[in-house]
């Protein structure tokens, strides 16, 4: 383990940068301006990759991510940073992607064109049946709402039995994230996906076992069309 570890840059695939004695630390789930300890899970002659124990010291840039399952599901890497900061490090990338790799010196980088909406800009979604499930998605905060018009408070590990409707582990094949909010599409793709999930549970449809190939419920896809 690694205390203390200033955070000073961005790097690709929603890690950031750090060092230790001139060693470069590709880290996940920091920003730059956090100072935090570390636990390393690859270490190479001239750098390693490490994950986030605890932070010490927060960055000033970091806000609270909006979405209770972030940090476990895996699909938005960078919630915990303000948009036009998103934008600033992705431009970052791209920019230094082109000089470096694509050799391209003497090119007039415009300012990167930002998305008008960050939630609700997908029109379609997989979900996933998984008789496993990985892990009990976070509590809600206190009194339940995530948003101003949005309330779901997610079911007590204890009501919620066998398996999992949601998006698959990070680089587990075999377990299923159980989701109960999903900010990527409109507001009806959770009605469905959760009502899906009780009407299966109480009449005990088998979800899907990858390894054994066994169960009825194996994928829903939720499309919304621009009609409503």
């Amino acid at each position: 383990m690694l205390t203390d570890i200033l955070i000073t840059d961005y790097a690709a695939e929603g890690k950031a940068i750090g060092r230790f004695e001139g060693k470069v630390i590709f880290t996940a789930g920091a920003v730059p301006g956090d100072t935090a300890d570390l636990l390393l899970t690859k270490n190479k002659k001239d750098w390693a990759e490490a994950r986030v124990l605890r932070i010490g010291l927060p960055s000033p840039d970091r806000v609270d991510p909006f979405c209770p399952h972030f940090g476990v599901c895996g699909g938005c890497k960078w919630q915990m940073l303000p948009y036009e900061k998103q934008l600033q490090y992705k431009q970052q990338e791209a920019e230094q992607n082109l000089r470096r790799i694509g050799k391209i010196t003497n090119a007039e980088f415009l300012p990167i064109a930002g998305a008008e909406e960050q939630v609700y800009y997908r029109n379609k979604l997989e979900f996933t049946f998984s008789n496993k499930e990985f892990i009990p998605a976070p509590p809600p905060p206190e009194g339940g709402s995530y948003t101003d018009d949005v309330q779901i408070p997610f079911p007590p590990r204890a009501e919620r039995g066998a398996g999992a409707l949601g998006y698959h582990v990070p680089r587990i094949f075999d377990k299923t994230i159980d989701i109960f909010q999903c900010f990527l599409m409109d507001e009806v793709n959770n009605r469905i996906r959760n009502t899906v999930r009780d009407i299966a549970k109480e009449n005990d449809f088998p979800f899907y076992d990858i390894k054994e190939h066994t169960g009825w419920l194996r994928n829903i896809i939720l499309r919304y069309c621009t009609t409503g």
